[in-house]
């Protein structure tokens, strides 16, 4: 990858908004890139956070286009968001962890300078991660959604069950009674579904996985699906209405009648992993796995 590391001249730096801390950790990679000979550029929102001096592009779709590689800082929300918006671009993304739980954020803030320098040395690879995308048709309106991690339908603030018919390929699987269903990516089993119970997923299987929220059927348990299958979901329950959403942003209520179409996105998005990196190495680290005996 030595001759790849030469192409990355011009690295994008995005931040969150909402962590004015990771100002600090921005302008710290602004000065590594200049020390490098790179140049910085960023987001109207990273620029004015980090108070940086180098160019600005309007949106991260301008700046995935104009950078041969986008740093990522904040936690996975902020990767999530970032993915979305650039999906199907070929800029890799590369995560700088500002803290917490995170299996897309790669690089710990306090790991900049090393990262550094095995990306100038060309010690990393890249991979690429499917997207899934969801289509509700609620009468005369027609929604649209993509997602890196999941698609979830959860019932309201009320504390009563919704039912939900699934269909896959349109083959009736069966009716849940939930609190609502997660619909994950293969990069997505370690988030939302992990928490309901379902399977870890290495992220570049080709799989759905489903998962019931706190099902009233104890025998309904996650199931792992062929990410080319094609899932229909059909709220059942009049009230309390469900609600749809997308890497936890919510974007609509369903009701019955209504019809959720998920399928895989064309879409993709490329993740850079640096040398030493390994999702069995995130997995013992982030969940603490030990190996020893009780």
């Amino acid at each position: 990858m030595k001759h790849l590391a030469k192409r990355i001249q011009r690295v994008g730096l995005v931040a969150n908004a909402d962590k004015p801390a990771g100002a600090r950790v921005v302008r710290h990679a602004a000065r590594l890139l200049a020390a490098a000979g790179r140049e910085a550029w960023s987001d109207p929102v990273t620029h004015r956070l980090a108070r940086l001096s180098g160019p600005t592009c309007p949106d991260l779709i301008a700046l995935a286009r104009a950078v041969d590689l986008l740093l990522v800082f904040g936690g996975d929300g902020t990767m999530l968001r970032a993915a979305r918006e650039i999906a199907g671009s070929k800029t890799p993304l590369l995560g700088v962890n500002l803290g917490g739980l995170g299996f897309l954020t790669a690089v710990p803030s306090s790991e900049l300078a090393a990262a550094f320098k095995l990306i100038w040395e060309g010690h990393f690879t890249f991979e690429r991660r499917a997207l899934i995308k969801g289509r509700a048709r609620q009468g005369s309106r027609t929604l649209h959604c993509e997602a890196l991690n999941d698609i979830v339908i959860s019932h309201r603030t009320e504390s009563r069950l919704i039912e939900l018919d699934v269909s896959v390929d349109n083959v009736p699987v069966t009716s849940y009674r939930c609190d609502g269903l997660i619909v994950s990516s293969p990069t997505g089993s370690t988030a939302y579904s992990l928490s309901a119970g379902g399977a870890v997923v290495f992220p570049t299987a080709e799989v759905f996985t489903l998962t019931p929220i706190c099902p009233h059927t104890l025998s309904n348990r996650s199931l792992i699906l062929s990410l080319d299958s094609v899932i229909q979901i059909r709220p059942l329950t009049p009230r309390p209405t469900a609600v749809l959403s997308a890497d936890g942003e919510p974007l609509s209520e369903l009701s019955r009648g209504d019809v959720l179409t998920i399928r895989r996105s064309a879409h993709t998005v490329r993740l850079m992993h640096l040398r030493g990196s390994s999702f069995f190495a995130a997995l013992r680290q982030k969940l603490h796995w030990r190996g020893t005996t009780l």
